[in-house]
């Protein structure tokens, strides 16, 4: 991006944490990079409880009843589910990457509302903390799954109040942090910055604040709703009292599917970022993949009904919900194209980042691939609640969402923190990652077509062999994701130190040097081209 600017001489902004020293320097910072990275590290925290909760339960299931009870295992999986869906990875990108980068993207000094930001921040940890209280306190974890499903949720004497209680102000920090993005696109681009010059990791940014805006206080009401009839009995969703639990069903998914979209467009946006770089070519179809973003945002609000296939709605509205889930794949598919496309005939470097995003492309299509199978009328009645929706949920989040959070990591850890990690190291990770990924999810698509439930802590004989390669596969994936960690955190101690720009990227945040300085500017840029100036 041919831009007109200069990097302040200052310190870095791991320097220079404003008035405050030491560790009130970050947790009262306004600074969005610094935010950032607090971000990353509560992410990251949460995402290693949520995998240590995920291996036990896998570890259950080569020999269930050995290792744990039933109402532990229910508590596991609750628990693993609402820890990585509402403290990973929904906030992991745009929380962390976005924080940091969307300023800097724009020629910005930092975000609109910068105190507001940080308050964001304390109250995504403290609704994380109440959360992982309810495990600790009388009564125990919430068993209910990370649905919170009535009228079991109702009913059931587990702490699920004080858990929907975590989630509930969670929320309230994605909201906040969705103003603040929309707000800081459309008032504080640099001169010169028009709407098709913002580069595409933006435009995933701008789609998913608008989601987030939109559709969390649906969740929020939901979960109000909840509390407030287990307290008090008012009987919203419980049947014995007059209640309707298809209507939390309903409430639920309206903001649950779209939510989907704020866990996989930031992805599809890191995607975007790196695929130019990496071949040297101007990405394809610019505009079609910044209209696609809007576009699954757009469809995100339309298709929850897909969930419910099976619980007793007319046949035009399955009919007219099957039809919706299948458009999605268009704007979907228009990203895959053009993300191929844009490496057809390029000089492909095939670094870490790059190898993230073509795992990304392999997995994510097999999650598309399997959501149009489950998408279909006839075959949703057979494989709604087995372990196929499982597979595809995983290859959906995990596969998209997840490895498209390592290759952003992969990609900016040079800017973020000055260092360069060990490149062979980081292929080896993918690899590892990678092998062992397949073997953990794509088992549970065997186990779906053959009948397996999902959620269940006993099974048939004839399960045990899917379930022993799942949980063998759980082992290879948690090996690749030690050696990655290990070899960021020993890159952030002992890496060589970053240039300016490693990659030859030519969006702004690589005309700064590694890491960038406080006020990320001395000057405003003046913006004169598009975002990718590869020939």
């Amino acid at each position: 991006m041919p831009a007109e600017s200069m990097a302040t001489p200052e310190k870095s902004y791991l320097e220079d944490g404003g008035r405050f020293r030491g560790l009130f320097s970050w947790i009262f910072t306004t600074d969005h990079k610094r935010i950032g990275i607090l971000y990353l590290t509560s992410v990251f925290s949460f995402f290693a409880i949520g995998v240590i909760l995920g291996l036990l339960m896998r570890l259950s299931l080569i020999e269930p009843g050995r290792f744990m009870s039933e109402r532990t295992y229910n508590s596991l999986f609750t628990v693993h589910g609402v820890i990585q869906i509402f403290l990973f990875i929904i906030p992991g990108i745009p929380a962390s990457f976005g924080n940091f980068f969307l300023p800097i993207h724009l020629g910005a000094r930092d975000v609109a509302f910068p105190r507001l930001n940080i308050f964001s921040w304390w109250l995504y940890i403290t609704g994380g903390a109440i959360l992982i209280l309810s495990i600790f306190l009388p009564g125990g974890a919430p068993d209910t799954g990370w649905t919170f499903y009535a009228p079991y949720s109702i009913r059931t004497t587990s702490n699920v109040s004080l858990a929907a209680s975590g989630i509930f102000i969670v929320g309230f920090s994605s909201i906040l942090t969705g103003l603040n993005f929309v707000t800081t696109i459309h008032r504080m681009r640099a001169p010169g910055m028009k709407w098709f010059r913002m580069p595409l990791f933006i435009w995933s940014l701008y789609a998913t604040a608008w989601t987030q805006i939109l559709a969390t206080p649906v969740l929020a009401i939901t979960l109000l709703l909840l509390i407030l009839e287990r307290s008090f009995g008012i009987g919203f969703f419980e049947p014995l009292k007059g209640g309707d639990p298809i209507m939390f069903e309903h409430l639920f998914w309206m903001y649950s599917h779209p939510a989907v979209y704020i866990m996989i467009l930031p992805a599809m946006g890191v995607v975007s970022e790196i695929f130019p770089v990496f071949s040297r070519k101007n990405i394809f179809g610019y505009k079609a993949v910044a209209f696609s973003s809007l576009g699954i945002a757009f469809f995100g609000y339309l298709v929850w009904g897909h969930h419910m296939f099976t619980s007793g709605m007319s046949d035009i509205s399955r009919v007219i919900f099957s039809l919706i889930t299948f458009l999605v794949a268009v704007p979907s598919g228009i990203k895959v194209f053009n993300w191929i496309a844009t490496m057809y005939k390029g000089s492909v470097r095939v670094d870490s980042p790059l190898l993230f995003c073509l795992a990304f492309i392999f997995l994510f299509s097999i999650a598309g691939l399997t959501g149009l199978i489950i998408g279909t009328l006839s075959l949703n009645l057979y494989l709604h609640g087995t372990y196929f929706i499982v597979g595809h949920f995983h290859y959906t989040m995990f596969g998209g969402a997840g490895f498209g959070f390592f290759a952003g990591l992969h990609y900016w850890f040079p800017k973020m923190f000055g260092r360069m990690f060990n490149e062979r190291a980081a292929k080896t990770a993918w690899f590892i990652m990678f092998i062992g990924f397949n073997i953990l999810y794509f088992s549970m698509f065997l186990l779906g077509l053959q009948g397996m439930p999902r959620r269940y802590f006993q099974y048939l004989p004839q399960f045990r062999t899917n379930h022993i390669l799942s949980t063998i596969g759980s082992w290879i994936l948690a090996l690749g994701l030690l050696i990655m960690f290990g070899n960021l955190i020993r890159a952030l101690f002992r890496g060589e130190k970053a240039p300016a720009n490693p990659w030859g990227g030519s969006t702004l945040e690589w005309t700064l040097p590694s890491p960038p300085s406080r006020e990320n500017f001395r000057e405003t840029p003046v913006v004169k081209g598009g975002p990718y100036t590869f020939g």
